[in-house]
């Protein structure tokens, strides 16, 4: 795991945390050839400086908080590409395990339509025997990065390295135990909201990440 501070806090916007991200990332040593995977849709444009700046396949993974039924802000669990579903430890007891199983079905629904909106009439990059560069904005509870490695792992990614250019202490610390590696630019404590560390936090819609895949394609 690799956490540093960074002094150039808050980052100007998603580019440039990426470009800060992939000198950091330049000195991994890959197991295999490397593709570097977006979180959508806050990922992309970090994802993508991080693939251009080190000369890398790109493609997204698709990740879909499952939210809390009373606060929407806060993540009890993820669904990602291939059906896979994970739900924090954290997570509100008070939520049975069906009610957080039919929250995760609605995601599901989601995920599939986005795999089909972001690659029209592409097919997803092979991860098998490859080094899986997992890249997102942020991490708040990690839900959606955790989600995310395992979904890769079932692709048959040979290495995992989960990147971010800011993240929670507690997040960076649990994501140890399912990627071989953890690299997060700055990790605050008390940590607040991802965009608190961006100056320019601008929403992305479908359109945005059809555009950047089109382009590193």
């Amino acid at each position: 795991m690799d956490t540093d501070c960074c002094e150039a806090l808050p980052f100007e916007n998603r580019t440039v945390a990426g470009g800060e991200l992939a000198r950091r990332l330049a000195g991994v040593h890959w197991r295999g050839p490397a593709i570097v995977l977006a979180l959508p849709r806050g990922g992309v444009p970090v994802a993508k400086a991080v693939a251009s700046a080190l000369h890398l396949p790109l493609d997204v993974l698709v990740v879909r908080k499952v939210r809390h039924p009373h606060d929407s802000e806060f993540a009890i669990g993820a669904v990602a590409s291939g059906g896979i579903i994970v739900r924090n430890d954290s997570a509100d007891a008070s939520i049975s395990r069906e009610r957080f199983a039919s929250l995760a079905a609605e995601q599901k629904i989601e995920v599939e339509r986005l795999e089909i909106c972001f690659r029209p009439g592409r097919a997803p990059l092979s991860l098998r025997g490859r080094t899986a560069i997992l890249v997102d904005d942020g991490l708040a509870t990690g839900a959606t990065m955790h989600a995310a490695l395992a979904a890769a792992r079932a692709m048959g990614a040979a290495q995992l390295v989960a990147a971010v250019p800011v993240g929670s202490h507690e997040a960076v610390e649990d994501l140890a135990r399912y990627a071989d590696e953890v690299i997060c630019l700055y990790s605050p404590e008390p940590f607040q909201a991802v965009g608190m560390y961006y100056a320019n936090f601008s929403p992305l819609d479908d359109a945005d990440v059809r555009i950047a895949l089109s382009e590193a394609a």
